[in-house]
């Protein structure tokens, strides 16, 4: 069953603090789940009409941002 994940995303603290002049064309959202046996995984979903190399890109981006974070104490 597929349903919105805003107030999912609400209950688990995920915020953004955006400029006045700024807009979000896309997201994706990776997200960590347990199952009853207690097994972890991971689910991945992004915004409609979104295609892979804009997926990739982001992904990508997104991981070079946090390597570079890693250690510095920077939170967004």
């Amino acid at each position: 069953m597929s349903e919105p994940i805003g107030n999912l995303l609400d209950s688990l603290g995920v915020d953004l603090d955006l400029d006045s002049d700024e807009l979000v064309s896309g997201a994706i959202v990776l997200l960590k789940t347990i199952d009853a046996d207690g097994d972890v995984g991971l689910r991945i979903r992004w915004s409609d009409g979104m295609g892979y190399l804009e997926r990739i890109g982001m992904l990508h981006a997104a991981r070079a941002i946090e390597t570079d974070n890693l250690g510095c104490g920077h939170d967004d």
